[in-house]
């Protein structure tokens, strides 16, 4: 059977000599992963372009009704991207947010208001000129809500990182603490009015990205480490 649905690439990895295993986040199906043959062909060229992560597609896939691997029968882009692949720091926040959704987005279910979050949030991040600094911050907030572990104020973030089951000793208590509780009122200005949220500078941006990431762990089994943070990291202005 075959099916017509728009996707969101998550990632992918190289499959036998010319062809990938892709996963998608789709409209209609919810996490898939797809055989796709031929695409690393030296000819024609750029057709694996259509797999870097976020990229949007209009697919016609195979379904099983088993699950598993399946295939695709149609595939391209959808709507691309202005500045995303051609932007460093843009590009850069794709690949942690890929990383993430990759290991935080699971179900294999359609989910139209997760898959219009993703959609929308994305394609006006490519088109915003400015004030795009805190946009990894916002994006994964908002996520948080739509998976069920969404926080109303800074202070249950905090409080939840500094308390953390798995948190080492040594850091979850005294000055530990209360330079996490620092933290609290950016991450309210974030949920409050993120177009207006006051961020420092680079340094608290990428403190306020790890105490986030760490609140993902908590709530996210086998979320790990995310390894495209330090490319990240790098480019975030100070």
């Amino acid at each position: 059977m075959l099916i017509k649905t728009r996707g969101i690439v998550l990632s992918y990895i190289k499959y036998r000599e010319t062809s990938i295993i892709a996963r998608v986040y789709t409209e209609r199906l919810g996490v898939q992963s797809y055989v796709v043959n031929g695409v690393r062909k030296a000819k024609p060229p750029g057709r694996i372009a259509l797999f870097q992560p976020l990229t949007q597609l209009e697919l016609v896939a195979y379904t099983s009704r088993t699950g598993g691997l399946t295939r695709l029968s149609e595939f391209r882009c959808a709507e691309p991207y202005a500045h995303i692949p051609y932007d460093v720091q843009k590009s850069s926040v794709a690949l942690v947010l890929s990383e993430i959704l990759s290991h935080t987005v699971k179900e294999e279910e359609e989910n139209e208001p997760l898959f219009a979050f993703l959609h929308d949030s994305l394609l006006a991040f490519d088109q915003q000129e400015s004030g795009t600094e805190n946009f990894t911050l916002t994006f994964l907030l908002e996520l948080a809500r739509y998976l069920g572990f969404g926080a109303e104020r800074g202070e249950e973030i905090t409080t939840q990182v500094a308390f953390g089951a798995t948190l080492p000793t040594s850091q979850s208590s005294g000055p530990a603490v209360l330079r996490l509780q620092e933290f609290d009122h950016y991450f309210d200005e974030l949920l409050r009015d993120p177009a207006h949220a006051a961020i420092p500078n680079g340094r608290v941006r990428r403190e306020l990205l790890a105490v986030l990431i760490r609140y993902y762990q908590l709530h996210v089994e086998h979320l790990g480490e995310v390894r495209s943070l330090a490319i990240l990291s790098e480019v975030l202005a100070e």
